[in-house]
């Protein structure tokens, strides 16, 4: 079973590593969102050799980020091959009933799976170069003017962090629970696909107890340190907006000014 990296950290010295996790989140969330404006090969290009640029500054394996993809090459797969079978125009290669191949539906599909290659690459580099403590101290910063009208931004943010942590030791218990299960004689992926689904389901019982319990623990660890909410908390890790967060910043506008160009 692979691991899936949301929420897994990698100590390092590099550039992604000391740039504001404020920034680091904003500039993520902001990538997610022009990578709709790629329409042709050039703009997928550049797009594609900005990610290679970070994860090369992040000092970090390509390995790593395929890795990220692998749990959701399903969902990739089959999001592609309904761009495959359902856009229309172009040159028709093939049609059966409400299918239909064409060379348009064949180039949506390629984009369709470099659009999410290309996301999963920049949030797998955003977990694995930020702490889930700083992913939550950014985003608590982000979110603080909406303080003003009620919204209950640490409380929020707290959320997310737990997440965070919690993912990769859910995976990780996961795991353990299907090697023993294996040891007792079940074979995962095999069979029918009601089959399958009966296999998983022994998994669900200990998963859901494991969870209650490291969820009740949490608990009692915060309450025995007299947690009660955000109000008139301090901060350990003062964050520190520097030149490269703006340098960053600069990038990114400069990105955007280059798709625009070549999507026209």
């Amino acid at each position: 079973m692979d691991k899936m990296l949301l929420g897994r950290y990698i100590n390092g010295e590099s550039l992604i590593h000391h740039l504001d996790p404020r920034g680091k989140l904003f500039l993520s969330f902001y990538f997610i969102v022009i990578v709709f404006l790629c329409n042709n090969w050039e703009t997928y290009v550049l797009m594609a050799a900005m990610v290679m640029l970070f994860v090369k500054l992040s000092d970090i394996s390509l390995g790593f980020f395929i890795k990220g993809v692998r749990p959701l090459i399903w969902l990739i797969l089959f999001t592609v091959l309904l761009q495959i079978f359902f856009s229309s125009g172009g040159q028709v290669f093939w049609h059966f009933g409400p299918f239909t191949i064409t060379d348009q539906g064949l180039i949506n599909g390629v984009f369709v799976f470099c659009r999410f290659v290309l996301i999963i690459f920049m949030s797998t580099l955003l977990t694995l170069t930020t702490t889930p403590i700083e992913i939550s101290d950014g985003l608590e910063s982000l979110l603080k003017p909406l303080t003003k009208i009620k919204v209950p931004v640490y409380e929020i943010a707290l959320m997310l962090s737990i997440a965070l942590r919690f993912v990769p030791t859910l995976m990780d218990e996961t795991t353990k629970i299907m090697n023993a299960q294996r040891a007792r004689g079940v074979n995962f992926g095999e069979g029918n696909l009601l089959k399958q689904i009966k296999s998983v389901i022994p998994l669900l019982i200990p998963l859901f107890v494991s969870s209650f319990n490291r969820a009740e623990d949490l608990a009692t660890a915060m309450e025995a340190r007299g947690y009660h909410g955000g109000e008139g908390r301090t901060k350990y890790r003062e964050q520190e907006w520097r030149k490269n967060d703006t340098l960053a910043v600069i990038l990114f506008i400069a990105l955007t000014g280059a798709l625009i160009f070549l999507r026209n």
